[in-house]
């Protein structure tokens, strides 16, 4: 795609910020800001999540995109929302008498400024919504966790990781291994894919963004926007629920065949607990009918996203957050999270378009 330009998948979080804010100021949007306390981006700028509605103050239709729940992977979201749904002017197309469209920006702004998947106390903002006063613990992630984060306070040794990670995939296959580490867990604060111990801000934030700017519309397309997981460049749909029986049909009427769910062996993901979708599930009225996905757009092979995960992890133990950014070692977690090629960029940005398409479709046909 020839007219794709850097600009639309910026290198840096305060640079998406500000073109998602000036553009859905252009686009005469109403805006709203939350800022994080006592954090500072890395070129000491605020860091905040930010909301951007177009419609009607009660809509009966809501369509919801969210970037940025898991922090580095909101460059993709950030430039999906931006150049598709404000500059091209979806949203503003879409927006009418009782139809209503919500962006949320930078759900983790701190793992996005950063360039982490999780947030600033090492939490995994789509594990965090579960009842933290009895956590599903994930005793499967306890066997493989010291080879994720080992031991001890040596040097990142990648060879010695690589291959320890290959033995455990021999051990225990890919599906197990892929299901023991990301399903979330709630008993090592250093690991992998950890849910945390209480609600983090984030989730705060965005419960109060779905009782205020969500719950009182009747039907509610929602769509939380991944990268990291299936094949390159392709983007998933994936169920992630509504609580009315019509909840999984529906999605398949608006996403076809490509429509994927986790619960039922058909998704690159396997089953996950405390997203997002939950408090979106939990704070819309009784009457409500919520038909929520994540799209997940495919970077790199599992066993590299893991390794850079595995990386990442051990990165920002051993140095300060600002040594850590600027590490030669992030270029792994870029790569397995923002690509840079502009193949992948373009092919991402076609697929989100005819995603919103189906989306704003389906609310339309809803009765």
């Amino acid at each position: 795609m020839s007219d794709e330009t850097p600009l639309d998948f910026p290198l840096d979080y305060s640079r998406a910020r500000a073109d998602f804010l000036g553009s859905a100021h252009e686009a005469g949007a109403r805006l709203r800001t939350f800022v994080l306390p006592g954090h500072r981006g890395p070129d000491d700028g605020e860091l905040g999540v930010d909301t951007a509605y177009l419609g009607p103050a009660d809509p009966v239709k809501l369509l919801v995109t969210v970037s940025g729940t898991h922090g580095i992977e909101g460059f993709c979201g950030s430039a999906c929302q931006t150049r598709i749904l404000l500059r091209e002017g979806v949203a503003k197309a879409a927006a009418g008498p009782t139809t209503g469209v919500l962006l949320v920006h930078g759900l983790n702004p701190y793992g996005f400024a950063y360039l982490r998947r999780v947030n600033e106390d090492n939490i995994d903002l789509n594990r965090n919504f579960v009842d933290h006063d009895a956590p599903p613990h994930n005793d499967a992630y306890d066997a493989v966790h010291d080879t994720l984060v080992p031991p001890g306070g040596g040097g990142f040794a990648p060879d010695e990781l690589v291959a320890d990670l290959a033995a455990l995939r021999d051990r225990l296959g890919p599906q197990r291994l892929q299901e023991a580490v990301t399903r979330g867990q709630y008993r090592h604060p250093d690991g992998l894919f950890y849910g945390g111990q209480a609600p983090t801000w984030s989730r705060r934030v965005f419960e109060t963004v779905v009782a205020e700017q969500m719950a009182g519309a009747a039907q509610v397309g929602y769509i939380d926007l991944h990268t990291g997981l299936g094949t390159r460049g392709v983007g998933e749909p994936i169920f992630r629920g509504g609580r009315d029986a019509d909840a999984h049909q529906r999605a398949r009427r608006w996403y076809g065949e490509a429509l994927t769910a986790s619960e039922q062996g058909t998704s690159s993901s396997t089953p996950i607990v405390g997203n997002t979708a939950t408090a979106v599930a939990a704070g819309l009225g009784a009457d409500s009918r919520l038909t929520a996905i994540t799209l997940e757009f495919g970077t790199q092979p599992g066993p590299q996203v893991l390794l850079a995960l595995c990386a990442d992890a051990w990165l920002h133990r051993h140095h300060a957050p600002a040594d850590a950014v600027r590490s030669d070692l992030k270029r792994l977690i870029r790569d397995a999270f923002r690509p840079d090629d502009a193949d992948w960029r373009g092919r991402v940005l076609r697929r989100a378009r005819e995603v919103f398409d189906q989306a704003l479709v389906g609310l339309a046909d809803e009765k």
